[in-house]
């Protein structure tokens, strides 16, 4: 049979599949596929500069009305890596609604979720998820989040987004009609901070092959310019000390002096976070070009750690060998760290360093011991 899409496989044989169109059987497929890749929402069409990154927050998520705690349901709440909810509706192409409903369906979606959605909710709802999955949601939080960017950090973004109205919503559909590509672009080009695109997802089978091919509408060059972006300039050392001086005590900022003098001695490049609301830094540390990085200093008064994340690097695979690194970190006088920091995120406050006399030297030495590994490793 002639193929119909122009669209092709080369198998490993050397032999050429053509690739027919194929629909989607239930809209209920459609969705458990979006739920299990996220991916498919091509983010690097959504923001080519910036490309987004999708975590499932839930599927059928409630949004209530003053007369109705759960009028509606969205297919799939998302956020991305700066903390936007993303609201998706899924379609297929045989349903008539596809033509305009949809469109003031999830219009009335995003005019109402602040009836019944605070950023509590919605990492409630996350937690759930994850749980549902058999994950651990702090877990899969680190493996989302940019590295300088905290939990803490990610959720105040959520809130502020929240507050400000600043969502995404998508429209999916494995065919996105001509018309609804003009409204959903005329009306991208007038929100903001809103965005609303439409992203057509066509399936092409052959046997038990089957290939998916997503394309994002909607997106204008006027569009793109009006997102404004989740990052802030870099930070410095200079404004990351001015920013800890205001919320914290003389003795909290010696702590991260002290560090920070640690790493621009060590040898390491600092690198220093692009956060809006919050700086971070950490120094540069790489073995074999895998970056090592368990720890890092915050001005919202606390290190951060991530050691669960070291369990596939280099030097640090060996479940002992990040063991004792955590024992080094809770040697510092009531510092509350365990070995629940070999598989989640954890704190230290600056505040409990400054309290042990030797706190900030315990806290070098950790560093120092990371670092000597480091410098002792071959590279090649």
């Amino acid at each position: 049979m002639a193929n119909q899409s122009g669209v092709f496989l080369i198998q490993n044989d050397e032999t050429l599949v053509a690739m027919q169109p194929a629909e989607f059987s239930k809209e209920v497929d459609f969705q458990t596929l979006l739920s299990k890749f996220p991916a498919l929402l091509v983010g690097d069409q959504i923001n080519p500069e910036q490309p987004r990154r999708f975590v499932l927050v839930k599927q059928e998520q409630a949004i209530g009305h003053e007369d109705n705690e759960a009028r509606w349901s969205i297919d799939h709440l998302f956020l991305d890596q700066s903390g936007t909810p993303t609201l998706v509706e899924v379609k297929r192409q045989n349903d008539t609604r596809l033509r305009r409903e949809v469109i003031g369906q999830i219009l009335d979606y995003a005019a109402n979720y602040q009836v019944s959605w605070t950023w509590e909710t919605i990492r409630s709802a996350f937690e759930s998820t994850c749980a549902d999955n058999g994950a651990q949601h702090d877990v899969v939080l680190a493996e989302f989040l940019d590295k300088d960017v905290t939990p803490d950090q990610f959720w105040a973004n959520v809130k502020t987004n929240l507050q400000a109205g600043k969502i995404r919503m998508l429209i999916v559909a494995d065919h996105i009609p001509t018309e609804v590509r003009r409204i959903v672009e005329f009306l991208n080009k007038q929100m903001d901070p809103a965005e609303f695109l439409a992203v057509e997802l066509r399936q092409y089978a052959a046997g038990n092959l089957r290939t998916l091919v997503p394309m994002v509408f909607g997106q204008t060059q006027e569009a793109t310019k009006k997102q404004v972006s989740s990052s802030g300039p870099r930070w410095t050392e200079e404004r990351f000390i001015e920013a800890l001086a205001s919320k914290c005590s003389p003795a909290e900022v010696d702590v991260a002096r002290a560090l920070i003098a640690w790493m621009k001695a060590s040898g390491f490049p600092l690198v220093y976070g692009v956060g809006r609301e919050f700086g971070s830094v950490y120094p540069l540390m790489k073995v074999r070009n895998v970056t090592i990085n368990p720890a890092y200093l915050s001005t919202d008064g606390k290190i951060w750690f991530q050691i669960n994340s070291l369990s596939n690097k280099p030097l640090f695979d060996n479940l002992e060998t990040r063991r004792e690194l955590i024992y080094k970190f809770a040697s510092i006088d009531n510092s509350k760290i365990t070995d629940k920091l070999l598989d989640r995120f954890g704190t230290l406050p600056y505040g409990t360093v400054a309290l042990d006399p030797d706190g900030t030297k315990k806290l070098i030495d950790a560093f120092e011991w990371i670092a000597t590994k480091i410098r002792s490793a071959p590279q090649a």
